[in-house]
């Protein structure tokens, strides 16, 4: 079984649509082993999104996941990082494939409704650092 992470984003969050994205994500059999709902400070978000800090979004990236709360979420399942990807669809919403997730809730490149950990060792790193280990169940 692998791990993965996913965060429910604040732009999701604020249009109401937790639900149906966690329902996408057991219909599409990956299971939820920890989820909390959490608002990030400024310094949380940096401290998570720190491999980007070089990049030219970071700053709007760590704004915008700290503007309001959001749900993040350790789901598990039989090649869970590919499977989460691939239900949330392509980082730009105008180019994901109809039905995935960005495609049905996310507004732009910047506001794009979930993030997903994109390879094995990244998502044991992002889940450590929202859940301790007596909170994966």
């Amino acid at each position: 079984m692998e791990r993965t992470l996913s965060i429910i984003k604040p732009d999701a969050v604020k249009k109401g649509v937790i639900g149906p994205i966690l329902a996408r994500f057991e219909e599409e059999g990956l299971r939820i082993c920890a989820m909390k709902k959490i608002q990030m400070s400024k310094r949380v978000a940096e401290g998570f999104y720190a491999v980007h800090a070089e990049r030219p979004f970071f700053g709007e990236l760590t704004e915008f996941m700290s503007s309001g709360p959001c749900v993040v979420i350790a789901l598990e399942g039989e090649g869970a990082i590919l499977a989460n990807r691939r239900i949330m669809g392509a980082t730009n919403p105008a180019e994901a494939a109809d039905g995935t997730l960005r495609k049905l809730y996310a507004d732009s490149i910047g506001e794009n409704a979930v993030h997903g950990s994109d390879a094995p060792e990244t998502a044991a790193t992002e889940i450590a650092y929202f859940f301790a280990g007596t909170e994966l169940l």
